[in-house]
């Protein structure tokens, strides 16, 4: 089976939003969505040198890797994009991403602003997407909802958010989570949108196109 030609690649979005914006339920809700749509998309699973949290699965969350590791994939140009976030490394996967964009598949990247920058220099084609929560207190109350950190944790991690929001202006959609489904479909119309382009088309039905104009 030969590859697809680059006008029917997958197409690269980049999903950005502070902790609490509900980036992850979003995403992990959209695959299945798009694939009852006969569209295939996935969620990129980054490199990290954080500890797992309960429940984490290597390979399924995160690839969980030392720093000695990290830092040598670094060097040697495995990743994709790579950021050092609050004592801890983050990085994509060059080599599965382009994998999944020449089999056709739209891939997720659920990086920061300081990763999706580094995206956009290499790849201009990129789309980005900033999900916002509706309100600095519902963002908190999601924060807090999660029973973990006690005042002064949930404080850095409201200024950490404040600091990854102040980018959002350096994205070409914004999407709001005021209401989950709402979101959802927003969120599905920015992956539906680019697989009606003509180019794209073009090649994929390439057969209908030619029987058409017999």
């Amino acid at each position: 089976m030969t590859s697809p030609s680059l006008s029917a690649r997958g197409h690269l979005f980049i999903v950005s939003a502070p902790s609490g914006g509900g980036k992850t339920s979003l995403t992990r809700a959209l695959v299945p969505r798009l694939a009852a749509r006969g569209h295939d998309a996935a969620i990129s699973v980054s490199y990290t040198t954080r500890a797992p949290r309960p429940g984490e699965q290597d390979g399924v969350h995160y690839h969980f890797v030392d720093e000695a590791r990290f830092v040598s994939m670094a060097e040697h140009g495995d990743f994709l994009e790579h950021a050092h976030v609050f004592g801890r490394r983050y990085g994509t996967g060059r080599d599965k991403t382009v994998e999944l964009l020449d089999r056709g598949v739209d891939v997720m990247l659920d990086i920061d602003w300081q990763g999706a920058q580094q995206v956009r220099r290499q790849t201009p084609e990129a789309r980005s997407v900033f999900i916002l929560p509706p309100s600095a207190d519902e963002l908190e109350r999601r924060l807090r909802g999660r029973g973990q950190d006690d005042d002064a944790t949930i404080s850095r991690r409201m200024a950490e958010a404040r600091a990854e929001m102040s980018h959002w202006d350096e994205y070409d959609f914004l999407i709001v989570n005021r209401d989950f489904e709402q979101a959802l479909d927003e969120l599905a119309a920015l992956f539906l949108a680019p697989r009606l382009e003509r180019a794209g088309q073009a090649v994929r039905h390439a057969g209908l196109i030619r029987s058409l104009l017999e």
